[in-house]
């Protein structure tokens, strides 16, 4: 196969991990015969600086031009100011926007190896294999009306939560289909006790499991989801949500494996054009130390090849290749390695345990 990638290396430790990405992808071209050509873009803080623009129109354009898209991490306290109008994060929000991605996925497995990490009893973590599913498109994120005014009684902020059915039904079926090739298990989490928007996910929801027969479906408010999360997540096969509250849950889903460095996430829309990105940020008290864990934007370039290039094989040789590391004792400074290893060695460590 010959694709094209494009490499978005964005800020901090986003060029180092992205580069140990690109190398075990060179290392399974070599192995499996396919060519893999890069170009390399702004995108984020480094963008601001560069054309003031957290995402420039050549970024975009060359995206669209690619079979995938492969991104490190954007922000940093040099951009931070949040009355500042040109923020990295608007770099993120417009590319999803303008490649058309609605859903992020985000497979949290556990790594037996790896338990001790884990703030939880052993026992809360054992068998943990579940994807979530976040709708990337609607919500509070993107709903108008949204902004501050002045009032008699003071400063009044408003943002307004929105979905459509199409939205809803789009992320849904996703779901569905995904589940199919897993545990055939969805949970729709919402809030449909308190919000209209949850309300009608719930109803789409059930109307899109008819359609799945095969599929079982069940429902859960996402604060006792939050909370079962941490009890009895070994219990989730597929999880499907909205923006925000896919957002946070992602993040509490990362105590479970014992580090943010170790999880990847892919953004798809229509097509096979997806964006492939570790769920850690860019972490700039440690960028240029050569220490970042580039274990999450290594599986997030499997994910790369599974979704985007159809190479099942290749994305299961690189997620083989990254388990038998850390079970080798390959662990970086985040995984409480008495003697860590740096990012260069851990990406080494895992392209020599790469195989047909």
């Amino acid at each position: 196969m010959n694709a094209k990638i494009v490499l978005l290396p964005g800020d901090g430790i986003g060029p180092e991990v992205v580069n140990e990405a690109r190398l075990v992808l060179d290392a399974v071209a070599q192995l499996f015969g396919h060519t893999f050509a890069y170009t390399t873009h702004l995108l984020g803080g480094c963008a601001i600086d560069a054309t003031g623009s957290a995402m420039p129109d050549a970024t975009l354009a060359a995206c669209k031009a690619s079979h995938a898209v492969l991104l490190g991490a954007v922000g940093g306290p040099k951009w931070d100011d949040p009355q500042s109008p040109v923020r990295p994060e608007q770099g993120l929000l417009a590319i999803r926007k303008g490649l058309g991605l609605y859903a992020n996925l985000r497979p949290v497995k556990a790594i037996p190896a790896l338990a001790k990490l884990s703030p939880l009893k052993p026992e809360r973590v054992a068998g943990v294999d579940f994807l979530v599913i976040r709708e990337l498109t609607g919500g509070l994120y993107f709903g108008q009306p949204k902004g501050r005014t002045m009032t008699p009684e003071g400063e009044r902020a408003v943002d307004t939560l929105v979905y459509t059915e199409v939205e809803i039904r789009r992320i849904v079926r996703l779901a569905f289909e995904l589940a199919r090739g897993r545990r055939k298990q969805v949970t729709s989490i919402d809030k449909a006790n308190v919000l209209e928007s949850s309300r009608l996910w719930r109803k789409i929801a059930n109307e899109i499991g008819k359609e799945f027969p095969d599929v079982k479906l069940d429902h859960q408010l996402v604060d006792s989801a939050a909370m079962r999360l941490i009890t009895h997540a070994a219990q989730f096969d597929v999880i499907v949500t909205e923006n925000m509250f896919g957002d946070i849950l992602t993040d509490e889903a990362a105590v479970l494996v014992g580090s943010l460095g170790l999880l990847p996430s892919a953004s798809l829309g229509e097509g096979k054009l997806g964006l492939y990105e570790p769920i850690h940020g860019s972490a700039p008290d440690i960028a240029g130390k050569g220490i970042a864990n580039p274990t999450g934007t290594i599986l997030s370039a499997a994910m790369l090849l599974r979704h985007s290039l159809g190479l099942e094989a290749e994305a299961k040789a690189i997620e083989a290749a990254v388990s038998s590391a850390i079970d080798d004792g390959k662990h970086t400074a985040d995984l409480g390695a008495a003697s860590p290893i740096n990012t260069t060695q851990m990406g080494a460590a895992i392209r020599e345990r790469l195989k047909r």
